[in-house]
């Protein structure tokens, strides 16, 4: 038997606590017996929650606006004062932390290690790979002026990396002790965005990028679902959020790769979200950059390279707020006003 106490606070608010831990708090008009509460079952309903959850839209009547209030309401993110930007709030931003570093646990134990590299990049590096800069072209936004004059070549601010960081990669990569080249960027990116939404689409986001070369298309092939393995046990077993892996159609792949390989999390209208990418290059980059090395039999061959990531979160959800696992929660005491329904998760 569970010891539940409900303790009153200025007339206005119940605090609940189950077996010593902190559970919900909320807004009451009614006395505590009145609440119906299971704890490490499947369900905490309040009656108080009601007052709170009064400006959120029904999840089965308009899924999105659901999705938008609440992220909102939490105060996760806010509106930025650009179209299509958002601005991270403090709550929002720790979560965000706690994803990196699980993440960088599992690249730094696969032998990746972090690296940056600048977000302004020259016009002509995109214009190098044909499909790529065909398929980010609609999307760029592009720096024409500064330091007070025109500037002699066009900067594209970072959409994706893979152009900047193979350009480096041709000077780094020598010779066949050079590979693997195994290095992961967490950075921003911007896509002119025509339809926003927070965290799920804007045109300025944060995300992770791994770019790695390779000596054979084999060890390549195995990076990509690899990672894509990697991701999908930090989505299951960190986020508790169930996924569903498989490669992408050819209209799905990424812009100038071989083959796409996909995550997705189905949310609760039976959409699917894409939640992660692993990329197979094959050597159209390293052609593109002139990545070459001398292999062990004294000739020069291509590299054969991959692009790992672009990971989301999307949190787990029910009636009235967002989920997410215990370990990912931001400070103490903060709260989503949501309900009870796995034992390793709180609101």
């Amino acid at each position: 038997m569970m010891d539940v106490l409900a303790v009153q606070k200025n007339n206005e608010y119940f605090a609940f606590y189950v077996d010593g831990e902190y559970a919900s708090f909320g807004i009451t008009g009614t006395v505590a017996e009145e609440n119906h509460f299971k704890y490490y079952g499947v369900i905490f309903m309040a009656k108080q929650e009601a007052e709170f959850v009064k400006d959120i839209a029904d999840i089965n009547a308009d899924f999105p606006k659901w999705y938008t209030d609440v992220v909102l309401k939490t105060e996760l993110v806010d509106y930025g004062p650009v179209k299509g930007t958002m601005v991270i709030r403090p709550y929002g931003y720790e979560i965000w932390e706690n994803i990196q570093t699980e993440l960088n646990k599992r690249f730094k134990a696969t032998g990746h290690k972090n690296a940056y590299f600048p977000m302004l990049i020259p016009e002509s590096y995109l214009k190098r790979e044909g499909e790529h800069v065909e398929g980010f072209a609609p999307e760029v936004a592009v720096v024409t002026y500064a330091g007070g004059e025109e500037l002699a070549e066009k900067l594209i601010i970072r959409p994706t990396s893979e152009t900047i960081i193979c350009e480096m990669y041709s000077k780094w990569i020598q010779s066949y002790r050079d590979l693997p080249v195994l290095i992961n960027q967490w950075a921003n990116v911007v896509r002119w965005e025509k339809t926003t939404r927070p965290f799920l689409r804007t045109s300025e986001f944060l995300w992770q990028e791994g770019h790695t070369v390779h000596a054979t298309e084999e060890e390549a092939m195995e990076e990509t679902l690899k990672m894509l393995n990697v991701y999908k046990e930090f989505a299951e077993n960190a986020l508790a959020i169930p996924v569903i892996i498989g490669k992408k159609t050819e209209k799905e792949k990424f812009a100038g790769a071989v083959a796409t390989y996909g995550m997705e999390a189905m949310m609760l209208d039976g959409k699917s979200l894409q939640a992660g990418t692993s990329h197979y290059l094959g050597q159209n980059f390293a052609k593109a950059f002139d990545i070459k090395f001398l292999d062990k039999d004294g000739k020069h061959k291509l590299g054969y390279s991959t692009r790992l990531g672009r990971f989301y979160a999307s949190y787990r959800r029910v009636n009235y707020g967002a989920r997410r696992p215990k370990r990912f929660g931001a400070a103490a005491g903060r709260r989503t006003y949501t309900s009870y329904y796995n034992s390793d998760c709180e609101p």
